[in-house]
């Protein structure tokens, strides 16, 4: 694999296009806006998502898909969910036959309630799909600190190739074959980020994100399963390494959400003045239809869902969280 193409140029696209330089002869970076393309390509920064980080070289910029993904031997899907089936749909024609697509991009695509490599099937079934999920905040992966992710894909060899292809003495993967329980923990993770933002705006301390996080863990992984998902995914980088960042890191969007709604701002609010995307947001009501559809009980979910839709003020949806019928673990 020596030449790579990325479609979407956010935060998260342009880190992996900064982090996977040394390892590919030319990259093609895609990105929706034609004058954000430009500028990127002509300063090799992109100021609008990931200021401070310079692009190689070998890294190039554009808005023509056939100028991005044709020849490439690996194409990676970084695009918001709510974009996901749409970007691929006009990509379709320019990607060429049997050419591997590995999605970067953690959520559930509403209405349909699919995740993004089987939206991308459907739109590329001459492609074979595999997912890239883990534990990392772009910003760190594009200053180059130490992090490990996983490549989940059915066929193993095709996720060992990627593997193979990716791997950096900084940026580790490992394989696995379970693409529904890494992408559905990849997506859910989001949603009980949001819940730990609540938690830390609301002046909450250790204990009460130790318990949050156990039992969002334990919710995620009931749905995971349902679906047919293994139990030892949600123990790894994609279940508990992930949901731990997300839930305690500085950076985290979700989180910051969580915040802002424990701080009284209204959610139309806290979303325009982010200027990028908190899939939490979009994920929170297609995660509860789905785990109504498996049979599995999210109270979590339902209460963030319930603050998100201004049911409910984030001290109520605890205190009742707190105040369930009692259980065994």
């Amino acid at each position: 694999m020596k030449r790579l193409a990325i479609l979407g140029a956010g935060s998260w696209g342009t880190a992996l296009a900064i982090a996977l330089a040394p390892r590919f002869e030319e990259i093609r970076l895609w990105a929706r806006d034609p004058e954000q393309a430009r500028e990127i390509e002509a300063v090799r920064e992109n100021r609008r998502y990931l200021p401070g980080f310079v692009l190689s070289r070998q890294v190039r910029v554009s808005n023509a898909f056939d100028t991005c993904v044709e020849f490439s031997d690996l194409i990676l899907g970084v695009v918001p969910s709510a974009f996901c089936r749409q970007v691929f749909t006009e990509a379709v024609s320019a990607i060429g036959k049997g050419t591997p697509i590995i999605s970067a991009t953690k959520g559930l695509e509403r209405g349909s309630l699919e995740t993004m490599s089987r939206v991308i099937g459907e739109c590329v079934p001459e492609s074979p799909v595999g997912v890239l999920s883990g534990p990392t905040f772009a910003r760190e992966i594009a200053s180059g600190e130490p992090a490990a992710i996983v490549v989940a894909a059915a066929d193993r060899g095709l996720a060992e190739r990627v593997q193979a292809a990716c791997s950096t003495p900084v940026f580790r993967l490992y394989t696995n074959t379970d693409v529904v329980g890494v992408e559905i923990g990849a997506a859910l993770k989001n949603v009980i980020a949001i819940a730990a933002g609540v938690v830390q705006g609301l002046g909450l301390g250790s204990n009460t994100r130790a318990a949050l996080v156990t039992r969002g863990l334990a919710e995620i992984s009931r749905l995971a399963i349902a679906l047919g998902g293994e139990p030892k995914t949600l123990a790894g980088l994609a279940g508990l390494g992930d949901l731990v960042l997300t839930c305690t890191g500085d950076l985290s969007r979700n989180r910051r959400v969580g915040i802002e709604l424990a701080g009284g701002r209204p959610l139309p609010e806290i979303l325009k003045g982010m200027g990028m995307v908190a899939e939490g947001v979009e994920t929170t009501a297609s995660a509860l239809e789905l785990a109504e559809r498996a049979g599995v009980e999210m109270p979590i979910t339902q209460a963030v869902d319930a603050v998100l839709k201004g049911e409910k003020r984030p001290h109520e949806a605890i205190r009742e969280l707190m105040e369930r019928s009692l259980k065994g673990e």
